[in-house]
């Protein structure tokens, strides 16, 4: 008769559950899985089948008793890397959020809003179009499935432990700030420029001909001219994803565990 004592199920639960609370740390804030459109229960669920399917092959976890302090410990240090994970995909979609809003303002459209489903906050409309194009994007290129096998190779890099991110890592996700409206400010540079052309334009012919209402009829001209470069700016966006993606990856990989 086979007999499993409390000490072996205490041990397949914490080996199972370390594992799930990163992944689902992962899924809670990763763009398209952790949008509020999809039901939590949805996102558990998927989590679980995730987990029970990658524990065989992950390396062998530590032993600690099922309840004691080192147990939450790891539980929290596994949640805040699976968090840190799937932010730092968010802040790539961010990119195309911040540059869609810069667009929007210089032409016109920036009081045009909407509801964004996926994150609960009001954006330009604008930007949720670059969202919903960039989400397809991404999916067509399998960039999920790219930054779902870095959070799988995440297990071998950051091995489950009671260790949390280190200071360098956590500065670095911090700095991706600053990545974040770099990129933007490159995206939105040719509509931006085209855009003050245009106003600079109508500033002359104000000049030349104070009797045209210049008012009246720059702000359709300069909403049109703005939709046609965003149209045209649009072959553009594959290579945007995918160079972004490309700074990504190496940047999720270099997160490291705290030495100390």
């Amino acid at each position: 008769m086979i007999e499993i004592t409390d000490e072996q199920i205490a041990s397949w639960v914490t080996h199972y559950m370390w594992p799930l609370f990163r992944i689902l740390g992962f899924f809670a804030i990763v763009p398209i899985f952790g949008a509020q459109t999809v039901p939590m229960r949805v996102r558990v669920l998927l989590a679980f089948v995730v987990t029970v399917a990658l524990v065989p092959i992950l390396p062998p976890m530590p032993d600690v008793e099922g309840v004691s302090l080192e147990n939450f410990i790891t539980i929290a240090h596994q949640l805040g890397i699976g968090l840190a994970l799937g932010f730092m995909v968010m802040v790539m979609f961010q990119v195309f959020v911040v540059a869609g809003q810069a667009i929007a303002m210089q032409m016109g459209l920036g009081f045009a809003s909407m509801m964004d489903p996926s994150n609960g906050v009001t954006v330009a409309i604008l930007s949720q179009w670059y969202v919903n194009l960039v989400t397809l994007i991404f999916i067509a290129m399998d960039g999920h499935l790219v930054v779902f096998q870095v959070l799988i190779d995440s297990f071998h890099t950051m091995p489950v432990g009671m260790v949390g991110l280190s200071q360098g890592s956590l500065m670095n996700i911090a700095m991706m700030g600053s990545w974040m409206f770099a990129s933007a400010f490159v995206i939105a540079l040719p509509a931006v420029t085209a855009l003050l052309i245009v106003n600079l334009a109508f500033g002359i012919m104000t000049r030349s001909a104070p009797q045209l209402n210049i008012f009246a009829l720059g702000f359709p001209i300069t909403m049109l001219m703005g939709i046609f470069i965003t149209w045209a700016s649009f072959t553009g966006v594959f290579t945007m994803v995918s160079e972004l993606t490309l700074d990504l990856v190496p940047m999720m990989r270099d997160l490291e565990l705290h030495n100390g």
